[in-house]
């Protein structure tokens, strides 16, 4: 077996909850300004923070949403955010995380898997809050309700088992079918907070401008939970707003950018950016989507800093790779962080696969998720029986470590970051009258990564493209929409009945649609 290890020292396996480990990096700078509501400026300091995190979550152990309780959180990034998920946590509950954009019918999806007993969200969300949660309580921010469960603080973690608790429940569509519930420790959570901070250098007082959602595991743990844990401070921006972006990391003199390639894009072109001085950057991180070193060494020279990448996904807590400041290389997702081994093996054999050819990602690591929520079928077919977890995408590793995605094995599309599965998209299209199958695939992007695509067989009483569009987007969170509909005779399969992808791209390529 031909393994490659992380070129960094391990760090220690802590035996902490996830707002225990948070709160260590609070406890001696009660006074400092760790969150900032980047619209308003409203603040809260790291005493205030952990304040707020004790009482709510004493008001919901007294309500009966605490220890064994399952706490739905649907909002943009906003202070409140960070407390209810510590709070949450600290009663000893669960939270699952909802995409804001999410229609009634993808929120009845996510409360019904995860067995939600309460939703909170903020009033502008809470028509489509309430028609999704149906007979749940939905409970809004700033509420009566709300300030209601603020009380009496809960001094200590409720006991937990800190490897089988079950922490948090993102929703990610894992490498193919519908999204499922990725269970994740409060293990996963804290030593990816420490690998982070170790591979990426992280430094205490760093503050940051946090566009990337809180709900998305890229956000979640590396703004939120590094940041406060580490030292820092975050500034959050309920949407990515270019100007706001680069007034934040102008006034606080941010070291560090987190970002995602669009903004890249934007960092290396857009002529606003050279309204701002941004001397203070000394790098860029981008990750959710490969980049192409072409752009990362745009955005390096702009802004005269270094422009690096990492690797990961929902299922590691994010992150399994890092490209080191000391020892930057453009174009590659990094070395594999403490405490993380990967192999590369032979898509077709199961061979390993020695530096320098393709092969799929396969990483093992405390990092890994506990499986798939209800879904023992699929986390069998993601972690081996030996913990190695198949990532799904085509890589290479070269001699020294660094880690190239080459492709993707399997099927999601990334638009801006966010992941569409083709699957979910292609029932919702056949689900409609005279629509007899259907296929999706991701179009590749300069700006987006890849916009989603269909082929539809259409037959009597079809909609047409629009209406199909226009029924979409009623039902679908708008990264999922499609950007063309192209009308076919019929869907290219195998023998054993599977979409051949590669023969859609290639008519696309070629020009070759109908």
């Amino acid at each position: 077996m031909s393994i490659y290890h992380t070129p960094f020292a391990d760090v220690p396996l802590r035996d902490q909850s996830i707002t225990e480990r948070v709160f260590d990096g609070l406890r001696g700078r009660p006074d400092d300004v760790v969150l900032i509501d980047g619209p308003t400026g409203r603040s809260l300091t790291a005493a205030d923070f952990m304040d707020r995190v004790k009482r709510l979550a004493g008001g919901l152990t007294a309500a009966g949403l605490g220890q064994g309780k399952v706490v739905a959180l649907m909002a943009p990034n906003m202070p409140e955010y960070c407390v209810i998920f510590h709070a949450v946590a600290w009663a000893g509950g669960t939270i699952t995380t909802l995409n804001p954009t999410y229609t009634a019918t993808e929120i009845r999806h996510q409360l019904a898997d995860s067995r939600a007993d309460v939703l909170i969200t903020i009033p502008d969300f809470l028509a489509t809050a309430r028609d999704g949660a149906g007979d749940l309580e939905v409970i809004a921010i700033g509420s009566d309700a709300y300030d209601a469960l603020l009380g009496d603080p809960l001094p200590a973690q409720v006991p937990v088992d800190i490897v089988a608790h079950s922490v948090v429940l993102p929703y990610s569509s894992g490498t193919t079918g519908l999204p499922k519930g990725v269970m994740l420790s409060h293990r996963n959570l804290v030593v990816n907070v420490d690998q982070i901070i170790a591979a990426a250098d992280f430094r205490k007082g760093e503050v940051a401008a946090g566009f990337l959602p809180f709900f998305h595991i890229y956000g979640m743990t590396v703004l939120m939970n590094v940041h406060l844990a580490g030292g820092g401070a975050v500034v959050t921006m309920p949407r990515f707003d270019l100007p706001l972006f680069l007034q934040i990391s102008q006034d606080h003199k941010a070291r560090r950018m987190w970002i995602v390639p669009p903004v890249a894009l934007a960092l290396a072109k857009h002529p606003l950016v050279d309204q701002y001085d941004l001397s203070s950057v000394a790098q860029v991180f981008s990750g959710a989507a490969p980049m192409g070193a072409d752009l990362s060494d745009a955005v390096g020279k702009r802004l005269d800093c270094i422009c690096l990448q990492g690797y990961g996904m929902t299922e590691l807590a994010p992150v399994s790779h890092v490209t080191p400041a000391n020892a930057a290389l453009a174009g590659a997702s990094g070395q594999a962080v403490p405490n993380t081994s990967c192999r590369i093996v032979d898509i077709e054999t199961g061979a390993d696969l020695p530096a320098g050819e393709d092969g799929e990602l396969w990483i093992k690591g405390p990092q890994v998720m506990q499986g798939y929520l209800n879904n023992p079928t699929a986390t069998a077919a993601t972690i081996t029986a030996d913990g190695w977890l198949r990532t799904g995408d085509i890589v290479r590793i070269d001699e020294n470590g660094y880690m190239f995605i080459v492709d993707r094995l399997k099927e999601l599309i990334k638009y801006k970051g966010f992941q569409v599965a083709p699957a979910e998209l292609e029932a919702a299209l056949v689900a409609l009258d005279g629509i007899s199958d259907a296929a999706v695939i991701g179009l590749p992007d300069a700006e987006a990564g890849e916009l989603p695509i269909a082929f539809v067989v259409a037959g009597d009483g079809a909609p047409d493209t629009d209406a199909i569009m226009a029924h979409l987007g009623r039902t679908l969170a708008h990264y999922k929409q499609l950007h063309q509909i192209h009308i076919v005779p019929e869907i290219p399969k195998s023998a054993s009945g599977k979409i051949l992808r590669r023969v859609l791209r290639d008519r696309i390529a070629i020009g070759a649609t109908g």
